[in-house]
């Protein structure tokens, strides 16, 4: 029997609502109080939109809106109910919230500065949004339908897509506002990974060798992570062997590396980077 798919409880949705909106006014501020006077642009669709503020009497707000939509309900079907409305919410609330500071006096007009702290701002702002289930940008939206029909990656769509933006700022803001925009956006880009994927970055670690039980032991006694063991059998030998599995955080990678080549020296250890872990008991035991 299927299992039946549980909704949201109202925990995490209310958690979900505060968030997004946090997130959402903050890249309001970010726009309006610290790169749209200093004629600073965002990449995306908030890029678009000074820029057609900065060149018509209606309001980036308006923009931000009008703009985003047809993206939205062009990409309903592929990101689901939830998603959209999340999204649809958080592109009202930023596009009111650029209306309400429209009038008000920027914190500095120093274009550094505005870089500095705007990049930093937004980045947190928009890194919420997505982190708890939304988007205040279209332009993520329909460049993963246009990877899915092209199939070239959302990344390289996206970057495509912001090299032209900039492009145009260049001959509408000068060439010197062009290029504190890509710093902006290159701020705001690495702030929005730290918020989504957090600061704790963890490893996984993959060890062939004999000795798998002792490594495997010894991980756990000395690290006080666990393991999990995986049958394998080599290409080359033909031979029946076990892999050790284990997801560590970045200050115990080196003792990790220690405690394997002191048992085994020439033992195979594979590493990569995992942006988040849920679940299976990743929690830290005692040390023996």
């Amino acid at each position: 029997m299927a299992k039946v798919h549980k909704g949201l409880s109202f925990g995490e949705i209310l958690k979900r609502f505060i968030f997004i909106t946090v997130g959402s006014i903050m890249m309001g501020v970010a726009l309006e109080m610290f790169l749209v006077p200093n004629q600073v642009i965002d990449g995306g669709i908030a890029g678009i939109s000074i820029m057609l503020a900065a060149k018509t009497p209606l309001p980036i707000g308006l923009y931000l809106f009008v703009v985003n939509v047809p993206f939205l309900i062009l990409g309903y079907k592929q990101i689901g109910k939830t998603f959209a409305i999340s999204t649809l919410y958080g592109i009202a609330l930023m596009s009111v919230t650029t209306a309400m500071l429209h009038h008000v006096e920027a914190f500095t007009d120093e274009k550094l500065l505005a870089v500095l702290f705007g990049g930093l701002i937004l980045g947190a702002g928009v890194g919420l949004v997505i982190r708890y289930g939304g988007s205040l940008d279209g332009v993520e939206i329909v460049s993963i339908l246009i990877s899915k029909k092209m199939r070239v990656p959302v990344g390289q769509i996206i970057m495509i897509f912001n090299v032209i933006v900039f492009i145009i700022a260049g001959f509408i803001f000068g060439w010197d506002s062009a290029m504190y925009s890509i710093f902006t956006y290159y701020i705001a880009i690495k702030v929005i990974d730290i918020v989504v994927e957090g600061l704790e970055e963890s490893k996984s670690v993959t060890i062939i060798s004999s000795e798998h039980d002792e490594i495997s032991t010894a991980i756990m006694d000395r690290l006080g992570r666990s393991t999990t063991l995986i049958q394998a059998r080599g290409g080359y030998s033909k031979e029946e062997t076990q892999m050790i599995y284990c997801v560590v955080t970045r200050l115990e990678l080196a003792k990790l590396k220690s405690i394997v080549q002191s048992i085994d020296a020439k033992a195979f250890i594979a590493i990569e980077s995992v942006s988040d872990v849920m679940g299976g008991g990743f929690t830290k035991g005692s040390i023996h």
